[in-house]
């Protein structure tokens, strides 16, 4: 067991360049040269439907579309994901969505902490795509029923949430949709979308137009149980129970995605034929009930080749980081630092974007210690596919997180801190300290890249883009088509933020290369 802390990231010295970090993996050698941008999107910009505009999930750069100019600067065009609507006070009927914008960004090499530049990431909005079900019935952000399934012909069962009046506490007709709280966003050269999904966890494919055509369905231990049935609820009530929420009895459940808990990282490989996902933490019977033991998650992948029929491939163990909170008893030290994303790069390798929890603009503790990008490696691992370790009742460790014997998990590396206000101050932004509009964010939970010579990446430097999630907290908020304002109880607004930051791959990586 090993125990990675903040300020792992030091300053390191190079003779052609001031680097930040260097960190090697399996023998390939990675270098976090400095952060490279910052941008914002005020907290109560609203989209072309006339709800309030959060993308921080996941992020999709349309490599196609990335264009290095004259002048040194770069545009591109950015798909930005939210998640299952603002739900700090209860869900909401909210319809998942995908929104596009177009980007500009021109990088400040000689920004400094004495002399920070302003924010040169843009954003522009263009539109949004929202998602629909099989039969064209919206999806929705409210929580899944605790049993019950929908059927449609060609699909695994899914999960369903039944909801009441319009789904806002106001009137109407009621129904029942496919509950998704998007996470992890694949854009495809078709003009679709694989999306992960927390609630069930499933892997949707959205067409174009934002109609589901494919669903893919985990092995059954990562399906969650209750009372001896599947039961897709996370125990996320609808904001119109008020005080009277439904009871979802046990809360947690036995085994399966822990509650939030679901396909945080999806990602693909270079040349598109496989899909890989990652689960945010471990499942309920391997430790996941607590932070401390929740460490051996599961990373799967499919065969995509025939995106209409995804085949079940390989699967691993990836071991997540552990860190220490401040706040907490020595107890209850170390935590694992759970992931909010995952990007193939290449050769078995992949970033994970890791962090801990309650920490950041608008929690009660301004200063994260552990929020980083990093890297794993799954050449030596594992392959745990298979009835040993994905029934319903199989496990690769104990309850209290203790990997089984036999099982080699993935190797795993630190790499990029987004934490060191060495690099943010150059900025303006910061970790820790006032609770202003430049502290960063609580969860980041999105990466993408771009070459920095703005074609292929010959020379292995790139942009690693990643944007927070909010969580739609603001006091000028709406919903439902506009219909439903709101004003978030914190207090607060939080604006989405957005950083890049530019690096060194191994030689020859070629993260796209289709050959």
């Amino acid at each position: 067991m090993f125990l990675l802390r903040a300020g792992l990231a030091a300053s390191l010295a190079s003779t052609a360049l001031a680097i930040v970090n260097q960190t090697s993996c399996n023998g390939r050698t990675y270098v976090y040269e400095e952060l490279a941008g910052y941008g914002t999107v005020p907290s109560n910009a609203r989209d072309e439907f006339g709800d309030t505009l959060n993308f921080g999930s996941a992020l999709a750069l349309d490599r196609s579309q990335w264009k290095k100019l004259s002048n040194g600067s770069y545009t591109g065009v950015l798909w930005g994901l939210p998640d299952r609507g603002w739900n700090t006070q209860g869900t909401l009927n909210f319809q998942p969505r995908v929104h596009k914008f177009d980007i500009l960004f021109t990088p400040s090499p000689e920004a400094t902490v004495e002399n920070p530049s302003a924010k040169n990431l843009f954003f522009t909005y263009k539109e949004t795509i929202r998602f629909y079900g099989p039969d064209g019935t919206p999806c929705t952000g409210l929580d899944g029923d605790a049993t019950g399934h929908l059927s449609y012909p060609g699909f695994p069962d899914l999960p369903v949430s039944t909801y009441e009046g319009d789904g806002f506490g106001g009137p109407g007709p009621g129904g029942k949709r496919i509950p998704v709280d998007s996470e992890g966003i694949v854009l495809n050269d078709d003009g679709s979308f694989w999306i992960s999904d927390e609630y069930g966890p499933y892997v949707y494919r959205f067409d174009a137009s934002g109609r589901m055509i494919t669903a893919i369905r985990p092995p059954n231990a990562i399906i969650p149980m209750r009372n001896g049935t599947e039961s897709f609820s996370a125990d996320s009530p609808a904001y119109y129970e008020g005080d009277n929420p439904e009871v979802i009895i046990p809360s947690d459940g036995p085994s399966g995605r822990n509650n939030n808990h679901g396909f945080e990282g999806l990602t693909v490989s270079g040349d598109g034929k496989n899909l890989y996902v990652l689960l945010q933490a471990a499942t309920n019977q391997e430790g996941g009930l607590e932070s401390q033991t929740e460490r051996y998650t599961r990373l799967l992948k499919y065969d995509i080749t025939i995106p209409s029929k995804p085949r079940y491939a390989r699967e691993f163990v990836v071991p997540l980081p552990l860190y220490v909170d401040p706040t907490a008893k020595p107890s209850k030290n170390p935590k694992v630092a759970a992931q909010s994303e995952l990007f193939h790069i290449q050769n078995g390798q992949f970033f994970v974007l890791a962090r801990d929890g309650g920490f950041g603009h608008g929690q009660d503790e301004s200063l994260s210690n552990y929020r980083q990008i990093d890297i794993f490696d799954i050449n030596s691992a594992t392959d745990i596919k298979g009835n040993t370790y994905d029934c319903a009742n199989c496990s690769v460790a104990s309850v209290k997180g203790v990997l089984k014997p036999g099982i080699t998990p993935a190797t795993y590396c630190p790499f990029i801190d987004m934490n060191l206000n060495s690099q943010l101050n150059r900025f303006g932004a910061h970790n820790g300290g006032d609770q202003d509009a430049n502290l960063l964010n609580e969860k980041w939970e999105s990466i993408g890249i771009v070459p920095v010579d703005g074609l292929i990446g010959d020379d292995d430097e790139w942009f690693v883009f990643s944007l927070s999630d909010n969580d739609f907290i603001t006091q000028d908020g709406y919903m439902n088509g506009g219909a439903f304002p709101y004003s978030d109880e914190s207090g607060f607004n939080l604006d989405n933020q957005a950083l890049v930051f530019k690096i060194k791959l191994p030689d020859h990586s070629r993260p796209f290369d289709r050959d």
